[in-house]
């Protein structure tokens, strides 16, 4: 490895960066864990879905904004240390890689259970260290295969939710029935048994622990812009299409897999996906879907250990981490994060062979925790800057936030109800406990052991482009400025 160098390759361009946000869409929360989810609410998580989604969109184009303007790889680690200070920006960044390790461990985990599906009596422990080294060796080759490589996971996943769509609502429509199938299909499942809030609302506030989950990771795109082409163009695209993501590959696919069999036929014990086509009786259905959610679970331990990696990479330039964690190889990449974040993927192997059974839904809440804070110290962030450009008369943004500040004000409002709901739900206080345990230390950490440009907030250079920034001149100074450009 070569250590020189502190400027990571822009090797990323449009096309991988419109996919990695389709992938982190399409993920380990959606494939395994939105069966919890359908228990806790039954077909009312269609409804639990909508409402987080447009919660979370408002997150990505406060982070589009922040993005547009410093595309940096530290991404809201630094925009917190920039905007509400060192402390800030410490605590940010290192959530954000516990928030991935912890989403890390829960993906390698429902991959072992995926590989379960064609060979139950090999320990899960194995594949969840095959799968680690895979990826870690991944990681090491430069940004532009780790992007290829997510283009292409993010296709096949892309194509089988179509295809799934496609099929489950030619069954509904024309009735189709194999022989062999367990289940009647129709959209009158949605509301036969037990209707559709069989558990009432309080089901429905249950369900959310899981569906935020679902989402983690969906912020990886603002991590993209210190590796982007031309992050002015790229992420805008990528933000506005999250939208019709969650409608289309969260609501619609949910709501076609819900008509199919009912839903309190959904045991969690493998994906619903493949749960459900093996019980419609569709040859090798099953098998097909199987090996496309193995391939989502992939595409998210790639991202997971991209996303961590160049997160600590930003918290070492900050002086907010050891300096390892900025060395650079000949390839461009920050290898020694990687490292790290293969070391704690190795816990995973610890878990699957101890609790395999109680493992992801403890890990999915902890995540949700540490997921709700990293979104919640966003919108912080966004909120500090738009105070400061309106207080400073800077170029205003060229993607600025719609419906600004009321969304700003009630998505706020959502994630701390989220935060909330964790603790009053049983099975999810846990994750309330070690989260603030985990803020408690890291308040503790900076404290103790940052000095220097750590204790300084992050400088960060305004990419705004200049022409946003003459609009804003007033128009005596524009005269001015050009009387004299004439003299």
């Amino acid at each position: 490895m070569n250590s020189k160098g502190s400027a990571l390759t822009r090797g990323l361009n449009a096309r991988h960066i419109r996919f990695m946000a389709l992938g982190s869409a399409i993920g380990t929360g959606l494939f395994y864990g939105s069966s919890s989810a359908i228990q806790k609410a039954g077909p009312g998580v269609l409804l639990a879905y909508i409402i987080a989604g447009a919660a979370v969109f408002m997150v990505m184009r406060a982070l589009g904004e922040l993005a547009v303007r410093h595309p940096v790889s530290g991404s809201f680690g630094q925009y917190a240390s920039r905007y509400l200070g060192p402390l800030a920006g410490f605590i940010t960044g290192w959530t954000y890689v516990f928030e991935m390790a912890i989403v890390a461990i829960a993906d390698v985990t429902a991959f072992s259970i995926y590989m379960g599906f064609w060979f139950q009596d090999v320990p899960r422990w194995i594949w969840v260290l095959a799968i680690i080294f895979f990826l870690a060796a991944i990681n090491l080759l430069s940004v532009k295969v780790f992007g290829e490589l997510e283009f292409w996971f993010s296709l096949i996943k892309v194509s089988a939710i179509l295809a799934m769509i496609a099929g489950g609502v030619a069954i509904i429509i024309f009735g189709f029935h194999m022989d062999g199938a367990q289940a009647v299909s129709g959209l009158g499942n949605l509301v036969n048994n037990g209707g559709f809030l069989p558990n009432g609302w309080v089901g429905l506030l249950a369900a959310f622990a899981v569906v935020m989950f679902a989402f983690g990771g969906i912020e990886t795109i603002g991590v993209t812009a210190g590796e982007a082409k031309d992050p002015g163009k790229s992420i805008p695209a990528a933000v506005n299409t999250v939208p019709v993501r969650i409608l289309l590959f969260y609501v619609l696919t949910l709501g076609v897999l819900m008509s199919l069999i009912p839903w309190n036929d959904i045991t969690g014990e493998t994906s619903p996906f493949v749960q459900i086509f093996d019980s419609l009786g569709i040859p090798l259905a099953a098998h097909i879907l199987n090996a496309v959610v193995i391939t989502a679970a992939l595409s998210a331990i790639n991202s997971d250990i991209f996303g961590a990696g160049r997160v600590l990479f930003g918290l070492s330039q900050q002086g907010h981490a050891p300096a390892a964690f900025g060395r650079i190889s000949k390839r461009g990449v920050p290898w020694m994060t990687v490292m790290l974040m293969t070391g704690v993927l190795l816990v995973g192997v610890v878990l699957n062979a101890t609790i395999p059974e109680d493992v992801f839904l403890l890990i999915a809440s902890i995540a949700t925790f540490a997921t709700v804070w990293v979104w919640m110290m966003i919108l912080a962030s966004h909120v500090a800057m738009k105070r400061e450009i309106s207080r400073n008369n800077l170029a205003p943004s060229t993607f600025p936030v719609p419906l600004w500040p009321l969304a700003s004000i009630l998505t706020s409002v959502f994630m701390l109800g989220i935060i909330v709901l964790l603790g009053i739900y049983p099975d999810t206080r846990v994750a309330l406990y070690v989260g603030v345990a985990w803020l408690v230390l890291l308040t503790l950490a900076f404290r103790l052991w940052v000095r220097g440009d750590g204790r300084r907030r992050a400088v960060l250079l305004d990419e705004t482009p200049p022409a946003a920034a003459a609009s804003q001149v007033p128009e005596p100074a524009l005269e001015a400025a050009t009387a004299v450009r004439h003299r």
